[in-house]
């Protein structure tokens, strides 16, 4: 289970089918945003070959659209395909993690534990549990080796397995590293983590989450898919053996996944915790500095990671992201914080695809968003060059030397059958001999280009060239 990572009477009001659900289609977009999202996940099905995904998008704090695309289960047995939907639930595996983070931050909150108290205090009988903290297994710092770095089901797992077993395994070996000096992703830091989530409230995880998440959220579509595995109208997982044709995924043993990767849910369902993390409503402004800040170790040195979510930039802008995967089915969860937008992405295979169908549609809602004056014009020019058009008006005498019949010519020839990009924007700019400078991504499913563009104080353009990006 990579990064990309017994339901109770009192949750069980949560374990709903999905005929009986709230509406979760959303359609607030714009139009031409809206064709953009939908071009970007059908181009990225067809490349990576996926049965199915399923998209939901917050643009200005709020859910504005979810869309299903492809089929949640293939034709078998003489029975038809059935399309996927808005409704149906996936696995979103270890985006779980920042559910089980934000447990233990609200436990914190509360004053019954505190992040830099050692496990050991919690959970007994772990590998120096007198000294890794529950900050450290949060931030994967602590030492503790992963029970499960494959991205295949192994036989042994097939079976099921306690929490507690997964420890006695892998929790009581010496550590890979001293704590605080290393980072290195492992589950098992989150079976720990949901341990003592249960250990200090006295309530199974999922209840605990239940209570202070996702009934106060409204997310009605979860689904402990450690337990039971998801039901028929929800969304298939699929594997596929190297190129061969997919085939069912097999499934985890009981106990497997825990507080490591659990959850499933629909992508409405995933978009309304965003939401919540954007509006910082459910924990504390202290808990979400905590969570969102990058953990640094001993030595300084950044982790890109805070507490259970990694922390970076995507393309200029500031990002809360996380991927999962469990046996046949693959996510990702990004968030780009100052720009109020929030993409989920769940397909039903292990060939991935759900982060790219992610960062492209983030790019092109955030761009939307904040269209400076420069890209406008820069994008008009590329548009223009496309169809083999020039404003000649624009361009100093260099440049217009430069746009000679022949180069007017490759640029349409080039460019034109490359369509509308996807995204658009500018990357960053400087001053150099008396113009600025700036230099623009632009992309395309399946391609990126690079162009860089000089211009004068007058506003004439003295350089404008389009390359592939490295």
């Amino acid at each position: 289970m990579q990064i990309r990572g017994v339901c109770s009477c009192v949750f069980a009001i949560l374990i709903a089918t999905p005929a009986a659900l709230t509406a979760q289609t959303v359609d607030k977009i714009s139009p031409d945003v809206k064709a953009k999202v939908d071009r970007i996940a059908a181009q990225v099905l067809e490349q990576r070959g996926l049965p199915s995904a399923s998209v939901a998008v917050v643009e200005h704090g709020k859910i504005a659209y979810t869309h299903a695309y492809g089929d949640a289960r293939l034709a078998v047995n003489g029975k038809p395909a059935i399309a996927a939907t808005p409704d149906m639930r996936y696995s979103i595996g270890s985006i779980s993690k920042q559910f089980t983070a934000a447990a233990i931050l609200i436990l914190q909150e509360q004053g019954k534990l505190n992040l830099d108290d050692a496990v050991g205090k919690y959970v007994p009988d772990l590998t120096r549990g007198n000294e890794v903290t529950i900050r450290q297994i949060l931030s994967h710092t602590s030492g503790y080796q992963d029970y499960w770095p494959e991205d295949y089901l192994m036989t042994p797992m097939m079976k099921p397995e306690t929490p507690q077993q997964i420890l006695d395994t892998w929790a009581k070996k010496p550590l890979d590293f001293e704590p605080g000096t290393k980072w290195q992703y492992s589950n098992t830091n989150y079976v720990i983590a949901g341990l003592i989530v249960e250990k200090v409230s006295g309530q199974k995880l999922m209840d605990f989450l239940g209570e202070h998440i996702f009934h106060p959220l409204g997310m009605k579509s979860v689904w402990n898919s450690d337990e039971m595995k998801l039901t028929t109208p929800d969304a298939t997982p699929y594997v596929r053996n190297a190129l061969g044709p997919l085939r069912l995924a097999p499934k985890e043993g009981r106990g497997w996944m825990f507080a490591a990767g659990e959850l499933a849910m629909t992508p409405h369902d995933l978009a309304l915790w965003d939401e919540s993390l954007l509006a910082q409503s459910v924990l504390k402004p202290e808990s979400y500095k905590e969570m969102f800040t990058e953990v640094k170790l001993k030595d300084g040195k950044g982790t890109h990671y805070g507490l259970g979510v990694q922390v970076g930039d995507s393309n200029g802008h500031r990002a809360i992201e996380h991927s999962g995967e469990v046996t046949g089915f693959v996510s990702d969860n990004l968030l780009l914080i100052d720009d109020g937008v929030a993409v989920a992405v769940l397909t039903n295979h292990m060939e991935g695809g759900a982060e790219q169908i992610a960062q492209l549609v983030a790019g092109t809602v955030a761009g939307n968003t904040h269209e400076t004056d420069a890209e406008r014009d820069t994008l008009a020019m590329f548009r223009g060059l496309q169809k083999g058009q020039l404003d000649r008006s624009k361009l100093a005498p260099n440049l217009n030397d430069y746009f000679d019949e022949q180069a007017v010519a490759d640029f349409r020839d080039s460019l034109g059958p490359l369509g509308e990009p996807l995204t658009f924007h500018q990357l960053h700019e400087s001053l150099r001999g008396g113009m600025t400078f700036r230099a623009f991504q632009i992309v395309y499913p399946g391609k990126r280009l690079t162009l860089t563009t000089y211009t004068y104080p007058d506003g004439k353009m003295e350089q404008f060239l389009v390359g592939a990006a490295n």
